[in-house]
């Protein structure tokens, strides 16, 4: 199992809370090396033991996903040439964007903090919703909620479009927001003729140096950055609960969340429940792309 890294020939410059970021050393390059892991993650805690594979399956779903989208991406060619035998497999050669600090958020149905604050307010992110939806139901449009990238080590936070729009300008937040819409509802529709339900998602963009092109960054449509449901399930299923089982670590946050307080050091993974993690992600890229 793949939770750390160290690759001889390249600089580390950075490690998040599950992939690694690295440059190759001596040369002048707009060449980065991004590693996924088999880190996992929940309540901003690394958890211990990884998810065997994980890094891999990831990867695996990313680069399908880039293969499909109709919109510039960050790859660059001639992946498997380039890429240290070390982490064939989970790793992603692209070129270096410049970032723009905010998260596009997705939303296609009614859940997670959206439903907390629709409960409370009958809005998401601050936007109206009308009266009688339930936990899990489709919205009637896809919501754009964007965060701003907090510095790291601090939490992301949800801001509106018009904050967006001082953070970035009109031109490119209105830029991030339509193509971000335009991801969503490609995805949807391809992970609905697959029986998959793309409840909402979230992607990053930067800005080509040398083209001035918006491109799409980071990792897409993972079990990480997004909430895949079983349509059959979805639609059949007696509770709420049930009907959004998803294609995630939620595995893992509901045993987390039953048995610690979130204070000191969470406990280690259940072999049981790494396993049932594991096996959904693995289901997951089975569905979408045999």
């Amino acid at each position: 199992m793949s939770t750390s890294t160290n690759l001889p020939g390249w600089t580390h410059l950075y490690s998040g809370k599950v992939r690694d970021l690295y440059e190759r050393e001596g040369a002048a390059s707009d060449a980065l090396l991004v590693v996924a892991s088999d880190r996992v993650s929940a309540f901003d805690h690394v958890l211990s033991p990884g998810i065997p594979g994980k890094g891999e399956l990831l990867t695996t779903l990313s680069l399908w996903w880039f293969d499909r989208l109709d919109v510039p991406n960050h790859l660059l060619e001639n992946q498997a040439d380039a890429i240290p035998a070390e982490v064939s497999g989970r790793a992603m050669l692209v070129k270096k964007l410049d970032m723009f600090p905010v998260e596009c958020v997705v939303r296609g149905y009614l859940t997670g903090s959206g439903w907390k604050e629709y409960v409370e307010s009958r809005s998401v992110c601050g936007i109206p919703l009308p009266e009688g939806l339930n936990n899990g139901d489709r919205l009637p449009e896809p919501l754009y909620t964007p965060a701003y990238k907090a510095p790291m080590g601090e939490h992301d936070e949800n801001i509106s479009f018009e904050q967006s729009v001082e953070l970035v300008g009109e031109a490119d937040a209105t830029a991030l927001r339509d193509a971000s819409l335009a991801i969503y509802a490609q995805a949807s529709e391809i992970a609905e003729q697959r029986g998959v339900i793309l409840a909402d998602t979230k992607f990053e963009f930067g800005r080509d140096p040398q083209t001035g092109a918006l491109t799409l960054g980071d990792e897409v449509l993972t079990s990480d950055s997004s909430r895949y449901w079983d349509a059959d399930v979805y639609a059949s299923a007696e509770t709420a609960e049930a009907r959004m089982a998803s294609f995630d670590k939620q595995i893992v946050r509901n045993w987390l969340a039953a048995n610690w307080d979130q204070s000191g050091t969470p406990p280690e993974l259940p072999a049981e429940i790494v396993e049932e993690t594991a096996s959904r992600y693995r289901e997951l890229l089975g569905r979408l792309t045999a």
